[in-house]
């Protein structure tokens, strides 16, 4: 909702009303209706005689404490060329759900701009279709499984580290519970975390310039591979300026963003390579790209640029083409191929500050 003359500045009549101007008013009085008179002007001024442009950036203060709730649902399709192929991975989830609260604390601001932030989990929910596709004697143990690690997150924080531009350059505090997860479901888990992070602190949404209603700016994404997200991701994320509204009484600017992605794995790390890993060690070479596009809108502050609403969809194809290492013998004369293609809607949402 755009903000107009009409609906955001009070009429002649209300402000009289407001300061209780009498209809005739003595000299005593007569600054009061001419200040009105004044605001009313200036009030019907079209955007562009403010100057129209507004700087967007993440502005840090410690102790600012926010409450957000966050979903996201996956769906995935495994297809493999021949089909046997697909023996090779363990069982992988391909419905998955996750739900949300937190409070977020920025504990500190460094100099560098970069920000150390705590997340503390007030309410966790995490659903996945992994004990379906369990063999039957093991299922049971597996719903429990994901049921105590949903239990055992709430309450507990992870420490979230951002760059100025609402980068995220890691987490930390997830592992020892992760650990208790079977190694499928403990990747998972880890980027659903991650995604949630990285939606609730901006992913450089955020121009370096000022800019007005119906602006474009690209941002460049390149980024290494670290031990915790071991892939090296380029591509462009291209975010609009919509315009100004508000949000549970916060002036907010409206953005829609879309982006496109490459991301390869560091297949040199085979520990966090996870099952992909696998495949090498029955002998095959692996020639792996994941391609990623998504589309969404997002609500952030005008004061400080914090997240107040972001919603999207991601579309992810991952691409397998294995080559059989030296001596061992193809069971097709076909290229053997691997591809997972998802879905993920999410949505994050905050409910406001938190005083201390």
């Amino acid at each position: 909702m755009n903000l107009t003359p009409e609906r955001d500045c009070p009429s002649v009549a209300a402000l009289c009303e407001r300061q209780s101007l009498p209809a005739v008013t003595d000299r005593r009085h007569s600054a009061r209706p001419l200040a009105a008179a004044f605001l009313i002007l200036t009030c019907s001024l079209p955007a562009h005689a403010w100057g129209g442009k507004v700087k967007l950036a993440r502005k840090y203060r410690p102790g600012q404490r926010m409450v957000y709730q966050t979903s996201m649902q996956t769906r995935a399709t495994i297809r493999s060329n021949p089909p046997g192929l697909k023996a090779f991975l363990p069982f992988l989830p391909t419905e998955l759900g996750a739900r949300q609260q937190n409070t977020v604390t920025v504990r500190v601001v460094h100099p560098d701009g970069t920000a150390e932030v705590d997340n503390r989990f007030d309410a966790f929910e995490f659903q996945s279709n992994l004990p379906d596709l369990l063999p039957e004697e093991v299922r049971d143990s597996a719903r429990g499984a994901q049921e105590e690690f949903s239990e055992r997150l709430i309450g507990q924080a992870l420490t979230a580290r951002y760059d100025r531009a609402g980068r995220l350059l890691g987490f930390e505090g997830a592992d020892g519970l992760l650990q208790e997860l079977d190694a499928p479901l403990r990747e998972t888990v880890r980027q659903v975390l991650r995604v949630f992070l990285e939606q609730m602190g901006g992913q450089a949404l955020y121009p370096d310039q000022r800019v007005k209603k119906g602006e474009e700016w690209k941002q460049k994404i390149s980024t290494p591979p670290t031990e915790a997200y071991p892939f090296r991701a380029e591509g462009e994320s291209t975010m609009r300026f919509v315009g100004k509204t508000r949000h549970g009484g916060v002036k907010a600017a409206t953005i829609d963003f879309r982006f496109t992605n490459l991301l390869r794995p560091a297949l040199e790390n085979p520990r966090q390579a996870g099952p992909l890993a696998q495949l090498e060690a029955q002998g095959m070479g692996l020639d792996l790209r994941i391609d990623g596009q998504g589309q969404g809108r997002a609500l952030v502050a005008l004061d400080d640029g914090r997240i107040l609403q972001n919603h999207a969809t991601l579309h992810q194809t991952l691409r397998a083409r294995l080559k059989p290492a030296s001596g061992i013998p193809l069971p097709t004369a076909e290229p053997m191929t691997l591809e997972v293609e998802s879905e993920t809607r999410l949505e994050v949402v905050g409910a406001g500050e938190r005083s201390r």
